[in-house]
This record gives C-alpha cells, structure tokens and sequence, in this order.
C-alpha cells in the first residue's frame, strides 16, 4: 500500500446501493468490534502508544476515535429516523482525539462501548424496512442530504478503514 493513510481505500460513495449492498454494509459494521479487539490483541503499552503512521494518530487514539464516531452515526440516523431531514452537527474528530480521556482511558473501555454500539446499531439497521434507507440527514460537511443506506455503508467502510490502520501497522512492524 502507497498510502497508508487509506489501507482499504479512500472513502468513494457508491453510486447506488442495492439491498445485498446494504446487507454486507450491515455485516461489516457487525464484524467490525471483534475485527477491533483482533487487531489489538496482544499489543503492549508501548506498542499501543504507537501512531500508526508518521504524524498520525496513536494505536490508543484510533481504539477511541472509532466509538466517537460511530455513536455520532448512530444518533445521526436515529434523528434521521425520528425527524425530516434533520439537520445534524459536526464535530472536530482531531479536537476529540485530545480531550483528557483518550489519554488516561484503558483501550478496553472503548473496545466494549465499540461492542455495545455497535451490537444496539446492527439491531436498529436490521429492524428498519427498505424506505427506511431512503431517509434523509443534512449534513454541513456533504453538497447534498445523505441516506441513511449511505450513512450505514461510510461507517461499514469506516470501521474497516480504522481497523486497516491498526493491521497495517502492525504488519510493517512485524509485530
């Protein structure tokens, strides 16, 4: 990989999404807690402490960065759910990646937050019906309203995408 910034790829919204599209989405969000732990499993402090590219984030930063993000696109499509067109906030994932606890925080506490999100989200996507997906946010950062079927398939690339940095790393370092 020439850019270790993107072990899976840059983000690329498709341009359509079909149900078995959103089916794998769904899956991969499911898999991507157990995906987390393997890619953390048996790392030492020093290790975690690591960032897994020159001037990026830490091992520990990307183990809590990831529920941060996550629960934001859990409630962004809850209100998508609940409300029309909502219109939902952004936030500064680098100003987060520095509040007090990303440094104190075992990377075990967000691993099971990272379960239990993710166990409540996959249950929410399962229950919704297909219109369901064709529901709409507004989102500062994005030109046009968002589905919720694109929502669900950035953090199915999200997760894998954080998880990559963690492999990846651990692979030029031969750990």
């Amino acid at each position: 990989m020439s850019d270790v910034r993107y072990p899976v790829g840059p983000w690329q919204p498709p341009a359509t999404i079909s149900a078995a599209d959103r089916a794998r989405h769904i899956e991969q969000i499911a898999a991507a807690p157990a995906a987390m732990r393997k890619a953390v499993a048996g790392l030492s402090e020093a290790q975690i402490e690591t960032p897994y590219r020159d001037g990026g984030w830490t091992v520990r930063e990307v183990v809590h960065h990831v529920p941060d993000s996550h629960m934001n696109a859990y409630i962004r499509m809850k209100f998508g759910l609940t409300e029309d067109k909502p219109q939902v906030k952004p936030y500064e994932q680098a100003d987060w990646a520095r509040t007090p606890e990303m440094r104190t925080t075992p990377i075990a506490v967000s691993l099971d937050l990272l379960e239990a999100l993710h166990a409540r989200w996959v249950h929410l996507m399962r229950g919704m019906k297909n219109e369901d997906f064709a529901r709409l946010i507004n989102h500062p950062e994005w030109k046009a309203p968002l589905s919720l079927d694109m929502v669900a398939a950035h953090y199915a690339w999200h997760g894998r995408h954080h998880v990559g940095h963690i492999t990846d790393l651990r692979k030029r370092k031969g750990w």
